[in-house]
């Protein structure tokens, strides 16, 4: 048995995802990319990502062609961002580049400069499931800004992280011990 597709739909709603875009194409008038929320570190030996594209994104053709592509992940004054390279905005392809500050990459990819991580990567993999591929990119030059609060996407909205509670470390067992009773 299979779950219902709209169940399945407003069950991952409920799951916050870093928002990031997937970037690609080394020359001006064919750099395209998407919003996502599919991206993720998978190893650091060799430092590498995974992110899911649909076989229909203008990008997914674009990745294969160039071998190369970029992820940036955005803070919270790039909401507007992430609804342009999502299509929201009636703005494509090259033109989604007219906003933000982008620099090219090693590989040649599309940087945004004020990314709250950037990750610059050459294609190393690619698995395809029935309408999505799953390309898994090699790290070839990675930036960071501490200093800037994360976008994550939450129940079909925009938001930014919160801390809960002071900050824990994994090791300090009164902490875990007070937190896990919370819950019980």
């Amino acid at each position: 048995m299979t779950v219902d597709a709209k169940d399945f739909k407003q069950a991952m709603r409920q799951c916050a995802g870093a928002v990031a875009l997937v970037t690609v194409g080394a020359e001006h008038g064919r750099r395209t990319g998407l919003t996502v929320t599919s991206a993720c570190s998978l190893s650091d030996k060799p430092p590498s990502l995974i992110v899911c594209v649909n076989r229909n994104a203008s990008a997914h053709a674009r990745i294969r062609e160039e071998g190369a592509f970029a992820i940036n992940f955005l803070h919270e004054d790039h909401a507007l961002l992430a609804l342009t390279f999502s299509g929201q905005k009636g703005v494509d392809g090259d033109d989604r580049f007219a906003f933000g500050q982008w620099t090219r990459g090693v590989t040649g990819a599309p940087v945004l400069a004020d990314a709250v991580a950037a990750f610059d990567c050459v294609l190393a993999q690619e698995f395809e499931t029935t309408t999505h591929s799953i390309f898994v990119g090699e790290v070839r030059n990675a930036s960071h800004s501490a200093a800037v609060t994360p976008l994550v996407y939450l129940r079909s909205n925009f938001h930014t992280p919160r801390e809960l509670r002071e900050n824990v470390t994994i090791g300090d067992l009164d902490a875990r011990h007070l937190s896990w009773t919370d819950f019980s």
